[in-house]
């Protein structure tokens, strides 16, 4: 009961948000430490945004699931090319794996490259402190989203 408040609280607060941001993007993350996640970013300001993610953690046995949420600041990197961001932020995680219920804080940073077509790739890393369900998880992520 306590984990169906958490989602559909989150689900409010993207919705809230989405209807007042100015760049979004939807996709996939995952496929680097066999978890998978649906992928959600959102604009806050002109350099920060907010990422949800939803998933399934560890697909191959004893899946679980967790909600993701990251507010992260971007830094440009044009010298490289244009199209080139790096990002860092920090989050919450709220899931159940292996029957046991909990959250956790996060922390990330990544790169990312935006194509001039409306497709975003990145990679990244994002470390869970204070985890009540599991202990010392750092997950790397490649993500593949479509921009709108």
């Amino acid at each position: 009961m306590r984990m169906k408040k958490i989602v559909v609280a989150c689900v409010l607060v993207v919705g809230l948000i989405t209807t007042a941001s100015a760049q979004q993007t939807i996709g996939v993350r995952g496929l680097l430490n066999n978890n998978g996640e649906i992928s959600y970013q959102t604009s806050v300001g002109k350099a920060n945004r907010l990422e949800f993610d939803l998933g399934l953690t560890n697909l191959s046995a004893n899946s679980g699931i967790q909600l993701t949420g990251v507010y992260q600041w971007m830094f440009p990197l044009d010298q490289l090319a244009p199209g080139f961001d790096w990002y860092a932020g920090i989050g919450a995680t709220a899931g159940s794996y292996q029957k046991n219920t909990g959250f956790g804080v996060v922390g990330q940073i990544g790169l990312e490259y935006n194509f001039t077509i409306p497709i975003q790739i990145s990679i990244d890393w994002r470390p869970t402190i204070f985890n009540t369900y599991y202990t010392n998880y750092a997950g790397s992520g490649l993500s593949v989203r479509y921009r709108f």
